[in-house]
């Protein structure tokens, strides 16, 4: 095998994205933070909090290795080890062909995808989970289901001359999935949905108002989201090249024609166009183009991007037909934003703009790509849903999932963590009370 050089470039925008990704947690904290009711707003904030810390422990001593590791030669999963990621600190990147940058640099983006992912969940239980109860799910669900997905979608192997082991079943398989569309998105949602159905309505829901504390945070969280996302999904590239500079475009102006399409549903449905609905359209745009980024051309992320701001709006409605209380709309927007975005690869993606992508179905690839994301599509939603019910059902028959009736009336940041967001009693100290 030839030498690898490290390629400080590369290695820098990795870096760089790294950074990008963990921002968009904190940015997601925010966005929900916003979105719930003045007596939730911390609790909704630390159950992102406590997602970074733990899934940060888990990824060192074994998560990486089970999402990654390629010696047990398996599709469903890495390697079942207690690493603690010491003997790579020399090691370069080597997933389906050798990348000139640390395997330490690519384990610490990775991580920022494991992070996110459980975050995301937390918006359908808004208001009525026990914050222990959430520490538990997240840590048991990272290990069961987002780390061998990921395998399945995101490790391409260990190539030693021409000989590759330890590709992920789905990856082995042609599924494109560029930034996380299935593992992130669609695994997240799914999840979202069992959750939902296990916790139940929240007391009043339907009859009490639930509008959004507070529209600036969320308008807040939003630009953080779509700030970090050009980490997120250029990158994904592993490297500062022409294939992030797509991603990068694609990602902007398909959040840009999100926004346009849900502004427009708002318009014809609601006579207003609402920052609430900017916010959430830009996020809507930002999960579609997620797996297509550098499968498509400009002009059909900006298409992926108006259609997902159509459906998501359509979809949020949805839970008031079928009586689930999806706080926050993870479903109407991760998992119907993250099915549509990876179809849409099979509709949309071009060996032009990419050598490594195939043509679908506007390009006369015919339906076999499609088919594929099909594939990628179901399998992720059913183990996610199906594993989701398993361990939210285990959860709540043990130590109890949801809170008491009265601690959710009186508030949960109150009840959870002996703190309010604000302070509402006027004061004398110090200037002026206002």
């Amino acid at each position: 095998m030839e030498e690898i050089v490290l390629n400080s470039g590369d290695t820098a925008w990795v870096l760089a994205s790294t950074a990008l990704v963990l921002l968009m947690t904190p940015g997601l904290a925010f966005f929900y933070g916003g979105m719930v009711r003045t007596k939730s707003v911390l609790n909704m904030m630390m159950m992102s909090v406590i997602t970074i810390a733990i899934v940060s422990v888990l990824w060192v001593i074994y998560g990486f290795e089970l999402a990654f590791g390629y010696k047990a030669d398996s599709p469903w999963y890495g390697n079942i080890s207690f690493s603690g990621l010491g003997s790579q600190v020399n090691d370069f990147t080597n997933n389906g062909g050798v990348y000139p940058i640390p395997v330490l640099v690519f384990a610490a983006f990775q991580l920022m995808f494991a992070i996110i992912t459980p975050a995301l969940i937390s918006g359908a239980i808004a208001d009525r989970a026990k914050f222990s109860a959430w520490a538990v799910f997240v840590a048991i669900w990272v290990t069961v289901v987002y780390f061998p997905v990921a395998h399945w979608v995101f490790a391409f192997g260990n190539k030693v001359g021409d000989t590759v082991t330890g590709t992920g079943f789905l990856a082995g398989r042609g599924v494109e999935d560029f930034a996380g569309g299935t593992a992130v998105h669609i695994n997240a949602g799914a999840a979202a949905l069992a959750l939902a159905i296990i916790l139940g309505k929240r007391h009043g829901w339907r009859k009490d108002p639930m509008r959004p504390h507070s529209l600036p945070l969320v308008m807040l969280g939003a630009a953080l989201l779509w700030f970090g996302w050009f980490g997120f999904n250029a990158g994904s590239s592993l490297a500062a090249n022409g294939i992030a500079g797509l991603a990068f475009m694609n990602t902007q102006v398909a959040t840009a024609g999100a926004i346009l399409g849900w502004l427009v549903v708002e318009k014809i449905r609601n006579g207003h166009a609402t920052s609430l609905g900017a916010a959430s359209g830009a996020v809507a745009g930002l999960v579609a183009i997620t797996p297509a980024c550098a499968f498509v051309a400009p002009w059909a992320a900006v298409v992926i991007g108006f259609v997902a701001g159509i459906l998501c709006s359509l979809a949020v409605g949805l839970k008031y037909i079928f009586k689930i209380d999806d706080s926050l709309d993870v479903v109407g927007v991760h998992l119907v934003g993250g099915i549509w975005g990876s179809l849409s690869v099979g509709i949309f993606g071009t060996s032009a703009v990419n050598s490594l992508g195939l043509d679908g179905l506007a390009y006369g690839g015919g339906s076999a790509l499609l088919m594929k994301q099909l594939l990628g599509v179901g399998l992720v939603f059913a183990y996610s849903f199906i594993a989701t019910l398993i361990i939210g059902f285990a959860i709540e028959k043990t130590m109890g999932f949801r809170i008491k009736r009265e601690s959710e009336l009186e508030g949960i940041d109150l009840v959870e963590h002996a703190e309010s967001a604000y302070e509402f009693a006027g004061t004398t100290r110090g200037g002026s009370s206002l």
